[in-house]
């Protein structure tokens, strides 16, 4: 289980598979409370609102007027500083405010629809099913972190961003570096630079020679509406919202399925007809995304009878936002059976996720693939000695051994 005195962030405090005690004592004072929070490891805390009930969430994170994502820079106005945006936020579109967003959001998501998607959904297929053939190659016991979750989120990546299959294990590698809080600034710094310039590369080849692929769609499409930097930035926000995020669900997934065998009959009893909801109900019960970007009120705002300054920095809690009563007295209970809730795992407002379809088409493939390979899958280790990623940007597991 998670040790929760290594978490570096308050908001991404968990405990099992749902927040953890210190959050929840948190909520009990009220929706909207001020804390002191360290932005970075290492940092010093500072004074934040942390949203924590359901409405003052939705409420701030529907409100783009009033709450700007462009938080350094925003923040900084309003406090007299420069207005320079850092050049390492370009094309990153929870980053942007109208109507800049809207610009963007506009050409990228026609390739974000459930008809484009569902094209990749025999590529999903074909890959969880030569993860599942390396599992059993490798023999009982076996980590589904390593051996499925990982690879199935990378290697769809790879496919919708176009990585050559030779170039991608190093590629997701140094992605993986530059998320570990754990591995020196030196090492991490490397490592973004990496894939900087490789996606970079990938950008100027596509610009040469544009394929039938994602990025070569875009430059078909929309051409010099896009600067490279944008490009570049669009395709680092993906890989980071398209990796850990999946990764994290797929296997902490997995691990509520065996811990709730009641639930887990359910899917099995007739998969084609009860997977989608589900996958809603795991996502809404992990919630593994612990915040979406820090929203900055660009006026004075009342959410939750609490005044929030203009200058004034909030986190909204998914997780916590997702465990509300208010959605159902019997929140914290995984119920698959249960009509689907409206959560916000995917974010609410016109941030709510563009990739929703496609995490949920990934979710959904590895899942049933699993279960269809392997229908007595079972923790090969006891449940509390499962461990539990407590220090990163999504939450998941670090290893998730199984036998079958």
């Amino acid at each position: 289980m998670p040790d929760e005195s290594q978490h570096q962030f308050d908001h991404a405090r968990r405990a099992g598979f749902g927040p953890s005690d210190d959050i929840r004592r948190q909520r009990a004072q009220g929706a909207l409370v001020r804390e002191e929070v360290a932005a970075a490891p290492g940092a010093a805390p500072e004074p934040i609102w942390m949203a924590l009930g359901y409405e003052a969430v939705r409420q701030i994170m529907g409100d783009h007027v009033r709450f700007s994502n462009q938080r350094r820079f925003r923040a900084q106005a309003i406090r007299g500083g420069s207005k320079h945006r850092p050049q390492e936020m370009s094309g990153h579109l929870m980053d942007y405010d109208q109507p800049e967003h809207t610009r963007l959001r506009k050409m990228l998501t026609p390739e974000f629809t459930v008809r484009r998607i569902q094209r990749l959904k025999p590529v999903t297929e074909a890959i969880a099913e030569r993860c599942l053939d390396a599992m059993e190659r490798k023999g009982q016991p076996a980590d589904l972190v390593e051996l499925y979750a990982s690879p199935i989120s990378g290697a769809v990546l790879c496919e919708l961003l176009g990585v050559p299959r030779d170039d991608r294990r190093e590629f997701l590698v140094k992605h993986q570096w530059q998320l570990e809080q754990d591995r020196n600034r030196k090492d991490r710094a490397a490592a973004q630079a990496y894939t900087s310039n490789y996606l970079r590369a990938l950008v100027k080849r596509q610009r040469k020679d544009p394929d039938e692929g994602f990025i070569g769609q875009l430059i078909r499409d929309h051409g010099d509406n896009f600067v490279d930097e944008e490009l570049i930035g669009i395709c680092g926000l993906m890989v980071l919202a398209g990796l850990d995020n999946v990764t994290g669900m797929i296997s902490l997934g997995v691990l509520a399925l065996l811990e709730h065998p009641d639930q887990l009959a359910v899917l099995l009893a007739d998969p084609e007809n009860t997977v989608d909801r589900v996958v809603d109900e795991l996502l809404r019960f992990l919630s593994v995304a612990h915040a979406p970007t820090p929203r900055t009120a660009v006026e004075d705002v009342v959410v939750a009878g609490q005044l929030i300054k203009a200058g004034e920095e909030v986190v909204c809690s998914i997780p916590m936002a997702n465990r509300d009563p208010v959605l159902a007295p019997d929140v914290d209970r995984f119920d698959v059976n249960r009509e689907p809730l409206p959560h916000i795992a995917f974010g609410h407002g016109i941030h709510h996720c563009i990739g929703a379809a496609l995490g949920r088409m990934e979710l959904r493939t590895a899942y049933l693939a699993l279960w269809r390979r392997f229908p007595d899958l079972r923790l090969a280790v006891p449940a509390d000695q499962v461990p539990h990623k407590t220090n990163s940007i999504a939450y998941g597991l670090e290893r998730l051994p199984v036998a079958w």
